[in-house]
């Protein structure tokens, strides 16, 4: 079986290809090349059709599709013929949430013939079972922001729109957007650096609670309530339903820097169910840092 890794940004691409018996085909979107990883197909968009065709001319029977992207545009001066006839799947696929999206992509690889293998499936150590891998621990009151932040991680999966928050008592003080977890704990660290104590209600996210509250999620999508100026966690899990061959949420070294400079106590994430990218050194700097890392049952 031949192997070509579909890859974005980010380590994960390198960590995936360095983990296989033989070198994989590295096959790279234009504009999301991958941390020390040399392409040898580049691609765009809007000549995926043409890439089809050539793996399996070259005897690929498989792809991992690995590394972050964002939605870029169709050229229509770019397409190819072989792309052509894909353009209204692919329109569709920019304008789905990301689950959506990405079952699209890969139903097409699948139509070429290719099977499409999850990340961890070719790298199994990544997913960790359920444990506490740091010298801290949780608190009693982080059961219960994980429980509340698992309530609404779950009901923005229903609408595809990100698989990480942060909950500090029993307020959820930020949900993931399309720019991803990296920006949302910037923006609260911003925040607590201006000195603004408790962080400020974002209206955006009051008005996605009382439309959370009209589908019967009221609990849910509570903001505000009794909260402190420290403390609090950063949870991630995939969606309820989440197609698992691509996009399962990651954590990685430089999460727990970026959770200290938000001012929260730990790390929470779904066992079985989110990848840790350099689990070591992750670790590591949890330790460092004075953080908890809990890879959390889901009956807990």
């Amino acid at each position: 079986m031949t192997l070509a890794l579909i890859c974005g940004k980010g380590r994960l691409p390198r960590i995936v290809a360095e983990a296989q018996d033989q070198r994989p085909l590295i096959c790279v979107l234009k504009g999301f090349e991958p941390d020390g990883l040399t392409a040898d197909l580049t691609f765009h968009l809007e000549t995926l059709g043409t890439l089809l065709g050539t793996l399996t001319s070259r005897g690929v029977t498989q792809v991992c599709l690995c590394g972050a992207i964002r939605r870029p545009p169709i050229d229509p001066a770019r397409l190819d013929a072989k792309t052509v006839p894909l353009v209204p799947r692919l329109q569709t696929a920019l304008t789905s949430g990301d689950d959506g999206a990405l079952r699209i992509v890969m139903d097409l690889f699948q139509e070429a013939g290719l099977s499409v293998a999850a990340v961890d499936d070719l790298v199994p150590d990544l997913i960790s079972s359920e444990g506490v891998p740091t010298l801290k621990t949780y608190a009693p009151q982080n059961t219960a922001e994980a429980r509340l932040a698992e309530r609404t991680v779950a009901a923005m999966g229903v609408r595809d729109a990100g698989q990480a928050c942060v909950v500090r008592g029993d307020s959820v003080l930020a949900r993931e957007d399309a720019a991803g977890t990296d920006a949302m704990l910037t923006r609260l660290a911003r925040d607590r650096a201006a000195g603004s104590g408790d962080f400020l209600t974002n209206p955006i996210n009051t008005a996605s609670d009382m439309f959370g509250g009209l589908l019967g999620d009221a609990t849910d999508w509570l903001t505000g309530g009794t909260s402190v100026s420290e403390g609090g966690i950063l949870f991630k899990a995939p969606k309820p339903g989440q197609d698992r061959r691509a996009d399962l949420p990651v954590i990685g070294a430089s999460t727990p820097d970026a959770v200290a400079a938000a001012g929260l106590a730990g790390i929470v994430i779904e066992a079985g169910g989110v990848m840790i990218l350099d689990r070591a050194k992750t670790v590591a700097r949890c330790d460092a840092l004075g953080l908890f890392l809990w890879v959390r049952d889901k009956s807990v």
